[in-house]
């Protein structure tokens, strides 16, 4: 990367842009995402280790979509090994969808509907398929009733044995990985043709009667243009955080043994001794995964977090929207500049950062990667998603949304000291650096975590081409970036209406 002017101060992702080079990348198609740090990601976002953002199902479905989700320190050990294993038993190609039974009822179906993008309960009878609820199947009816009474049999299903028999083929080495896309490819738009043909736009995938997935006519779409995280035996990845307090060795190595493909040693001030040590701990088992940790804002705090055993730095100290700690304390750095200094002093040491906070738009994301980043991690723009934890609520305009909270704040200092005394909690719930609620509300042409990553991604692949650029390395190679006024951020923006 290069700036077409030296700048005299540091900044932040709206004060820069990207100028377009000459160009040899003839479809956004050809442009490769994968990060390389390691991780295994096809795309290069990682969902931040948030309590209301990165939960089971948010981590299953942008794993399916190359991404990968880290979940938070805060949650019980056993939990995390539950989820962990029921990430790694979900499908790598089809949708999971909500299964429940006959006899259960209508109430606890529109409670669970919006868990899923795909809006649709898939009803199992004794092992095998009955029916289809959708959320339209619940309106007008009353809440107690039993799905069997409102539940359409006689609904479009697809059958597995296409899909079953190329990664058969695949496994044993009859097709090599390319002729197995070029083949899955091609069951795909069939899967697309019946689904369009018969104006469905979801269906079950059925193995001799059991439900073993679903897709719809946009997951067959975007399952030709992404590529699944997955890890060596092509179970969808996942990785976990750790804090650095406590005993780190032994929570690392349990995550270690359930089999989690990353993990992050978090704190909000990571260029300090404690950090260290956990460093020191999690590098004495020996992981064979990548080891993440941060977050910092200078490259003495790169060269300090690699020497002691990372491999990928996270960057970023109060650019996130739930964030205080900028207003609280005057500590942090315009994002821009932290990534691309934390990246270059990474670079020279064979490790990889990931800029943490601070996107709002996918130009933000591509910035980001232009400064030198592997990854850009998301967190509060994906907690307004289906996906995401928590319940759906309804405001008093009729907008829906879902609550999300800072890891700094009130809030997460309680939950993560449920376990000391009424009077130690009470103490360091004094303190806190972070939004303890805010509505972070859905957007209507985007309510899915997946439709923001086909917004996020198609930008980033337009950016690329741009650039001239056809993987991530040559994009950091090619991008120039120009410095900007406000008035010159303005005017890129659109405009809903005519002035």
């Amino acid at each position: 990367m290069r700036f077409l002017t030296t700048p005299a101060t540091d900044l932040t992702y709206s004060d820069v842009f990207l100028v377009p080079s000459r160009s040899a990348v003839t479809s956004r198609l050809d442009v490769d995402l994968s990060s390389g740090d390691g991780t295994g990601t096809t795309i290069p976002l990682v969902v931040s280790n948030m309590t209301a953002v990165s939960g089971k199902r948010m981590a299953e479905t942008v794993a399916r979509r190359g991404g990968i989700a880290i979940l938070p320190q805060d949650i019980p050990l056993e939990v995390l090994g539950a989820v962990t294993a029921w990430v790694k038993q979900r499908d790598a190609l089809f949708e999971t969808p909500i299964v429940m039974a006959p006899a259960d009822i209508v109430v606890d179906a529109v409670h669970l509907l919006p868990k899923r993008a795909h809006n649709a309960v898939v009803v199992v009878d004794g092992g095998k398929f009955a029916g289809v609820v959708r959320g339209s199947d619940c309106e007008g009816v009353d809440r107690f009733s039993s799905l069997a009474s409102v539940m359409r049999s006689n609904v479009l299903t697809l059958d597995a044995a296409p899909f079953d028999d190329i990664r058969a083929r695949a496994d044993a080495g009859e097709l090599d990985p390319a002729a197995a896309k070029d083949a899955t490819d091609a069951a795909l738009r069939q899967a697309f043709g019946v689904l369009d043909a018969a104006g469905a736009d979801f269906a079950p995938v059925l193995r001799g009667g059991t439900v073993v997935g679903a897709l719809t006519r946009t997951g067959a779409l975007r399952s030709t243009i992404y590529t699944p995280a997955v890890d060596g035996a092509g179970r969808l990845r996942i990785g976990m955080a750790v804090g650095i307090n406590g005993d780190v060795a032994g929570k690392a190595e349990a995550l270690l043994s359930y089999g989690v493909d990353a993990l992050v040693v978090d704190t909000a001030h990571g260029h300090q001794g404690k950090m260290f040590d956990a460093l020191h701990a999690v590098r004495g088992l020996n992981p064979k995964v990548p080891v993440a940790a941060g977050n910092v804002v200078s490259a003495d705090g790169v060269r300090d977090l690699v020497e002691a055993g990372a491999d990928i730095i996270k960057v970023g100290v109060g650019p996130g929207a739930m964030c205080t700690t900028r207003m609280m304390t005057a500590v942090g750095r315009p994002q821009f500049s932290a990534v691309l200094e934390c990246s270059a002093a990474a670079a020279g040491l064979g490790a990889h950062v990931w800029a943490d906070g601070g996107v709002r738009y996918p130009r933000d994301v591509a910035l980001a990667l232009a400064a030198g980043a592997s990854q850009v991690m998301i967190g509060s723009w994906f907690a307004g998603t289906y996906e995401s934890p928590g319940d759906l609520q309804v405001d008093a305009g009729g907008r829906r949304y879902k609550e999300s909270f800072g890891m700094a704040s009130a809030r997460a200092v309680q939950n993560r000291t449920s376990g000391d005394r009424a009077f130690e909690r009470a103490r360091k719930g004094l303190f806190e650096e972070g939004i303890s609620t805010s509505k972070m509300y859905l957007d209507p042409a985007r309510p899915g975590v997946e439709d923001l990553l086909d917004m996020i991604t198609s930008g980033l692949r337009s950016s690329f081409t741009y650039a001239g650029a056809a993987s991530l390395a040559e994009f950091r190679e090619r991008a120039i970036v120009g410095v900007q006024s406000a008035a010159g951020y303005e005017e890129g923006r659109p405009l809903p209406q005519s002035w």
